[in-house]
């Protein structure tokens, strides 16, 4: 059977990591986070000193440059996606809240998109792969032969995101969560460049009342029917 592309969109908080990542190994298929790329240059740029707050603003071009300086691999080992930047493991790092926020900022830059989209094109050019982000199935790949818009109410994801907070040690309340999760909604929504958005052909799938595992087989189902066809 031939080896598809499957795309997976959705806010913050709906699953995409945790659904795509099992999807992949019940395929044997590649998993890739598109948006593990964005906190990695999001990181670099921090460890570099730039004021992130007004990035919307400023620095475009400075970002820009860095992006198309900078090495990003994933890496499946044992099971689990390792991220390395310009050769360092910074799978941990990613995933501070405060690199998620500043990720959220680099990604409206449209000159940063056009550098790790054409990653992203690169690594599930040949298919095989399970691709999750904000907007692969609308400008990553958007003939993918499978896409998915995974979503879930505000109130749920919040809670998913508080819970993620709670397990690194972070220290911020439900409610702060939520403004968060609200927030950061609001920002991929408006956004100029590839702002979030259903594909036309996606199936919706709300996780609100479903755990990752049957999310993750409706997929699967999904798949296995496009591969027939």
């Amino acid at each position: 059977m031939r080896k598809l592309i499957i795309a997976i969109d959705g806010p913050v908080g709906s699953g995409k990591s945790t659904v795509a990542r099992l999807v992949a190994e019940m395929l044997s298929y590649v998993y890739v986070d598109t948006g593990a790329m964005y906190r990695a240059l999001a990181l670099k740029a921090r460890r570099r000193g730039f004021a992130l707050d007004g990035v919307e603003e400023g620095n475009e071009e400075t970002l820009t440059l860095l992006a198309g300086d900078t090495h990003i691999d994933l890496r499946n080992e044992n099971g689990q996606q390792k991220i390395l930047l310009d050769g360092q493991d910074v799978t941990n790092e990613i995933r501070a809240r405060e690199v998620s926020q500043a990720a959220s900022k680099i990604a409206v830059i449209p000159g940063v998109r056009r550098v790790l989209v054409a990653e992203q094109r690169r690594a599930g050019q040949l298919g095989g792969v399970v691709m999750e982000g904000r907007d692969v199935g609308t400008i990553v790949f958007p003939d993918a032969d499978l896409k998915i818009y995974l979503t879930a109410s505000p109130d749920v994801r919040a809670e998913r995101r508080w819970r993620e907070h709670q397990q690194r040690g972070d220290k911020v309340d439900l409610a702060a969560t939520l403004e968060e999760v609200r927030e950061r909604d609001r920002r991929d929504v408006e956004r100029k460049t590839s702002p979030l958005k259903r594909a036309d052909d996606a199936v919706l799938v709300d996780s609100s009342s479903m755990d990752i595992t049957e999310v993750a087989r409706l997929i699967v189902l999904l798949a296995s029917q496009k591969r027939t066809q």
